[in-house]
């Protein structure tokens, strides 16, 4: 089936252009696409290939060698200089987010191993996406395992493998396209700045803009071939003109006068690192060569600054990522960047590596430190989430080791890597394995320790005076700031009224939970059973999907129940289902009842007071 034409999507003009310029200049380094579903996210991205001059390889290169300077070091080779070679079309490799790391790297031609006993090299996704474009589906969600060789190949150009006896180096260079919605978590720092440029794409509110979408969409799905002939002159056009800015770009000029601009912008805009301003001046020559100019122009800066340093400025958690055009042209006017200030967001950025130990601190942004509160630990190495690495039984294959007399969780495709080499040396002859202890090799897992944390708060009337629901508000907004840290899991509860309310399923979109906290009504009676009594539901829910994350409970309230049942006995409950607890005493005054220490002790949880999580925030 033909795919959707690229010129025949409707509006989002910066995601088009953000996918033309790398057209012209794979070294801007790929693209983010970020947004709500159905926005064309995915449409856009697979319609990029057909657009893309045909390439030349070595025929029967599975690594794409280019028959002009072949790799001397090709697993396949090497090419003598009069191999024949040919032209294909530039491939797209989708990087499936369950996808294996044999998948990504390449692993053990089984086939010959079997057959020959021959130590072959079976080419994975990198090899297939060399010279093309690797495209990721919800990036956001790729294991972490994969994460890491994806950054390794991205910042070096070539895949190394050593494993089974094989050691294999090949090229691996590609665009890397991928695309995420944002409310199902963000992306890990150092993957998120491989992108070059990112963008943020959204529905069209125009009602006709929309209709004239879901027209072309219903054109195409009904008649393919058919609705893709009615856009090949306008695609014909596209790829001529990505050709003819290919054959300009070399000899477009960057002016040293916009280099400063360029540079000049980063620093004013707390930019990290040099990577900015690199692909920022790339992208904007690659811009001018778009548009058939022979020099770079402060138009072409604006514009490539606006799709390359979003992602890259300095924020603060919650904070998204963005870059208002008024901002940047205050900058740009300046002439140098603007005065040497501190960079929006400022401080030291997160260390998501530094969690792991069970503790939960919440240091300079909330001061609120409960050491000591952890969960029991289930199974060896922890359990799979994403606070920090944790090799044990459960969590995603990363690979394989020799079982050393251990039967359980075995690695079939790998234990027949390792018998595969020998089987003529052991005098195989009919279709059956001859295997031997040695062979038997035992899954490696990986996963990620972390935490589920349930903020349970009372928003009943009597925590309805503004400065006492705005401390509460700000002892949530420090632990939400420390779980985006950690990327750990948020639920957010509140209670009022006659019930309890799950204002935030288990989700690791933080800064959704922050939004919903902003607008939480206050007012009512106060059904504090009731909103723990739903908080024990959704631990227990979540801990039926087999996730294994730690529960942690917060609980932020004044002790007082004047609606429902008994919270002692509620709270009693969640102490026997092993729930670690904390409890933030909300209740101010010279007079105090002391019934948040009543429920703390009920929970076999921490007390801490909120005033004083509230002077630590002052002189912190």
């Amino acid at each position: 089936m033909s795919p959707y034409p690229f010129s025949a999507i409707v509006g989002q003009e910066e995601l088009k252009l953000a996918l033309l310029l790398n057209a012209v200049s794979p070294e801007v380094g790929g693209v983010l696409i970020r947004g709500e579903k159905g926005t064309a996210k995915s449409t856009a991205a697979r319609a990029l290939s057909s657009l893309l001059p045909p390439i030349r390889v070595v025929s029967g290169c599975p690594f794409s060698c280019d028959p002009a300077s072949p790799n001397p070091e090709c697993p396949a080779g090497p090419h003598p200089p009069d191999a024949p070679s040919g032209e294909r079309p530039v491939r797209l490799v989708e990087l499936p987010l369950g996808a294996s790391t044999d998948r990504l790297t390449g692993t053990l031609d089984l086939e010959k191993a079997l057959t020959e006993g021959e130590r072959a090299f079976e080419p994975g996704v990198l090899a297939a996406a060399h010279r093309g474009i690797l495209y990721v589906d919800e990036v956001n969600l790729l294991p972490d395992h994969l994460v890491d060789v994806l950054l390794d190949a991205a910042a070096m150009g070539t895949n190394h493998v050593e494993r089974e006896g094989v050691s294999v180096s090949h090229p691996s260079r590609f665009v890397l396209v991928g695309t995420m919605n944002p409310e199902e978590g963000e992306l890990r720092p150092q993957l998120l700045d491989r992108f070059g440029l990112s963008v943020e794409v959204a529905g069209s509110p125009n009602p006709e803009e929309r209709a004239e979408v879901v027209g072309r969409r219903l054109s195409y799905e009904a008649d393919p071939e058919g609705f893709a002939a009615l856009w090949e002159e306008d695609e014909r056009e596209l790829s001529r003109r990505i050709l003819e800015a290919r054959e300009l770009l070399p000899s477009v000029r960057l002016p040293g006068a916009m280099l400063r601009r360029i540079s000049g912008v980063c620093s004013g805009l707390g930019v990290d690192g040099l990577r900015g301003d690199i692909v920022t001046a790339k992208a904007a020559r690659a811009l001018a060569a778009w548009e058939l100019r022979g020099e770079v122009a402060e138009e072409d800066v604006r514009r490539a600054a606006l799709l390359a340093l979003p992602h890259r400025r300095r924020r603060a958690p919650f904070e998204q990522p963005g870059l208002e055009p008024e901002e940047l042209d205050d900058l740009l006017s300046s002439g140098d960047g603007g005065p040497d200030t501190d960079p929006p967001g400022g401080g030291e950025e997160p260390d998501a590596n530094r969690a792991g130990s069970g503790e939960h601190r919440f240091s300079s942004a909330g001061s609120f430190d409960p050491a000591g509160i952890e969960a029991p630990a289930r199974g060896r190495g922890g359990e799979p989430g994403r606070r920090s690495r944790a090799v044990g039984e459960h969590g995603q294959p990363v690979g394989a080791r020799e079982a050393a007399g251990e039967a359980s969780d075995l690695a079939p495709a790998a234990t027949v890597r390792a018998a595969a080499p020998h089987q003529a040396g052991r005098g195989r002859e009919g279709p059956g394995l001859v295997l031997r202890p040695e062979d038997l090799r035992r899954r490696v897992r990986e996963g990620r320790e972390g935490n589920l944390l349930v903020l349970v708060v009372d928003s009943s009337g009597s925590m309805a005076a503004r400065s006492r629901m705005s401390a509460v508000k700000g002892a949530v907004r420090a632990l939400l700031e420390d779980a985006y840290r950690r990327r750990d899991r948020v639920a957010v509860i509140s209670f009022r009224g006659q019930e309890a309310r799950l204002l935030l399923p288990p989700s690791s979109g933080v800064e959704l939970a922050a939004a919903r906290l902003e607008e939480l009504p206050t007012g009512g009676r106060t059904p504090l059973a009731a909103g723990l009594e739903l908080a024990a539901e959704t631990i227990l829910r979540e801990q039926g999907r087999g996730e294994g994350r730690r529960p942690l409970l917060v609980v932020l309230t004044d002790g007082r129940a004047t609606a429902g049942g008994d919270p002692l006995a509620a709270a009693r409950r969640l102490r026997e289902q092993g729930v670690p607890a904390v409890v933030v005493d909300t209740e101010v005054g010279f007079v105090r009842l002391g019934l948040a220490g009543e429920l703390a002790g009920a929970l076999g949880a921490r007390c801490v007071r909120l005033e004083e999580l509230a002077g630590e925030r002052r002189s912190a």
